[in-house]
């Protein structure tokens, strides 16, 4: 029997598929080698979720895979046209991320009604300060992403007595559309970007939106950097349109050490690790290799990708 062919574009530490052992040819590429081995490949696994080599090996010649798999909740980094209008089954991590991304955005909303990056400051710098913090109980919070990591995010601060909205790409029964985003980022103490990267969500969050927003409001991203207009943010921080921002991600990964965003006033600064809990990659191939398994035994795969709308749909 001809064992299928999994290819893996891989980042370090690889995957564990001890599992697949006899199940499955594995075979390991780097971005250099992906176009040439990518005929060959029954499935492909985009372990380095970071990598856009799918993007430009895809419209190269011979057959592709029937199935790809990314070990990440968004897809933009690896969606082309080609590969949109192909038969492919495109899937992805939905389901490893939603708690640890609620968690870390619940604390980046603690940290600033407390203001505990001035609190660590001040003890380097052994200064007694007093201060009045903000309670969080009671406060309004726009959660733009309705998806299962924006509904974790909104959830999660609602445990703290935070009322969230939720708002999506369609308005249905909890979840807010398009339409009513300004008027509820002009009504919130917390705005949380936590969509996908689409034609309609790139650039979203723009001069507009950030002139709509309270001068007491604080930006969270844990979306996509693009999703920011990230010139326009620096200048909402530093005009004090809003009271402060934290950004996970970014236009530019890892951020150049020359960007102002690192010394903007009330921007706190992480390296696109919301969702990165210890043992997270365990749980990436773990799931892989159950999702391995359905395909193997014919049975649907679940996580599936929408193409055109570059998400799982039903949420």
């Amino acid at each position: 029997m001809t064992l299928p062919t999994l290819l893996v574009l891989d980042a370090d530490p690889p995957p564990r598929l001890g599992r697949l052992t006899g199940r499955a040819r594995v075979l390991h590429t780097d971005d250099e080698g992906l176009a040439a081995l990518l005929p060959e490949a029954d499935v492909l696994l985009v372990w380095d979720f970071r990598s856009r080599a799918v993007r430009d090996a895809w419209p190269g010649k011979g057959p592709r895979p029937a199935w790809v798999h990314t070990a990440s909740a968004g897809v933009d980094h690896l969606m082309c046209p080609e590969l949109a209008a192909s038969g492919t089954v495109v899937t992805n991590a939905r389901g490893v991320f939603d708690q640890p991304v609620a968690e870390y955005v619940a604390a980046l909303v603690l940290a600033a009604a407390k203001d505990l990056p001035r609190t660590v400051e001040f003890q380097r710098n052994r200064v007694w300060r007093h201060r009045e913090t903000r309670r969080v109980a009671g406060t309004r919070a726009c959660v733009v992403g309705s998806g299962p990591i924006g509904r974790a995010v909104a959830a999660t601060l609602k445990a703290l007595g935070v009322t969230p909205a939720l708002v999506g790409r369609v308005p249905r029964t909890g979840v807010h559309g398009p339409a009513d985003l300004d008027r509820l980022i002009a009504r919130a103490d917390w705005v949380i970007a936590a969509a996908p990267l689409t034609d309609r969500t790139r650039g979203m969050f723009d001069a507009h939106r950030f002139g709509v927003m309270q001068p007491s409001a604080v930006f969270v991203n844990v979306g996509r950097g693009e999703l920011v207009d990230e010139p326009a943010l620096a200048e909402a921080l530093r005009r004090r349109w809003i009271a402060g921002a934290a950004l996970d991600v970014f236009t530019t990964e890892p951020l150049p050490a020359d960007s102002p965003l690192w010394d903007l006033p009330g921007l706190l600064v992480s390296p696109h690790m919301s969702g990165d809990t210890a043992g997270w990659r365990d749980e990436l191939g773990a799931q892989f290799v159950e999702l391995y398994e359905r395909w193997a035994a014919g049975r649907g795969l679940v996580n599936v990708v929408d193409k055109k709308r570059g998400y799982v749909p039903g949420h």
